[in-house]
């Protein structure tokens, strides 16, 4: 879930993971957070396998794919390297059944039949798939995303669920080339994960929100995950992409 730009090879890709580690870790300072306590998830969608082991080479451990069958042929393909994998795209019921056991967490769920087709695969393996519930803020019909006013009916019917562990939001603001129009949003999924986690009587601890253009505002507003693709990989024009 997020755009790239650049070049599709690894020239430059050392400086350019550093650069957005280094935007972390300034705007954590800024607000007084430590950054070990944000995530960067690498977005590798339409990445080549190659760069993504390149990467991993270079210290980035937690990758996000938003197709199925592209990520879990490149899960396959990297199998020895032990990348933590996360499903960030939108997630059809069909292809639900395929995340438990591949994906360490699914930051996408806006369905409860999602959740329990999540929760019945894992169960059948004696797993516990972790998810995320994403929320769609500014009801862009667009988008997917549970709207505000359904999300703690939604989350109180997961919880339930033995095969699932609910562990935060995730959110995709609308895009503006103005990373501070991002800003309320981001601010807004903090109170909704602080509101839930309240009635919920649990701790929800993670928000992922953030990506290339607006990761500042999202740290600076408590994001523990982002999701950068475009100003680690460049272009992802690299060939043809599992449907």
């Amino acid at each position: 879930m997020d755009d790239a730009r650049g070049g599709c090879d690894g020239s430059g890709l050392a400086a350019r993971l550093a650069a957005v580690y280094g935007r972390i870790e300034r705007a954590a300072g800024r607000v007084g957070r430590d950054p070990a306590g944000v995530a960067l998830v690498a977005v590798s969608k339409r990445v080549p396998a190659a760069l993504v082991a390149e990467a991993f080479a270079l210290g980035q451990r937690v990758f996000g794919e938003s197709y199925v069958q592209e990520g879990l042929s490149k899960r396959e393909e990297l199998a020895g390297l032990g990348l933590e994998w996360h499903f960030i795209g939108a997630l059809q019921k069909n292809k639900a059944k395929y995340l438990p056991g591949k994906f360490a967490l699914v930051h996408s769920v806006d369905d409860y039949e999602v959740a329990r087709i999540l929760h019945e695969r894992a169960s059948a393996h004696g797993l516990v798939q972790d998810m995320l519930i994403q929320v769609n803020l500014a009801g862009e019909a667009q988008k997917a995303g549970v709207a505000p006013g359904s999300l703690a009916g939604l989350a109180e019917r997961i919880v339930r669920l033995s095969g699932a562990r609910l562990m935060g939001l995730m959110v995709l603001p609308p895009f503006d080339a103005d990373p501070e129009a991002s800003r309320p949003y981001f601010a807004r999924l903090r109170e909704a994960g602080a509101g839930l986690a309240q009635t919920l009587g649990m701790a929800l601890p993670h928000l992922s929100m953030g990506m290339s253009g607006d990761l500042e505002p999202a740290v600076e507003e408590g994001a523990t995950l982002v999701r950068v693709g475009a100003d680690i990989f460049g272009s992802r024009v690299c060939g043809s992409i599992p449907a």
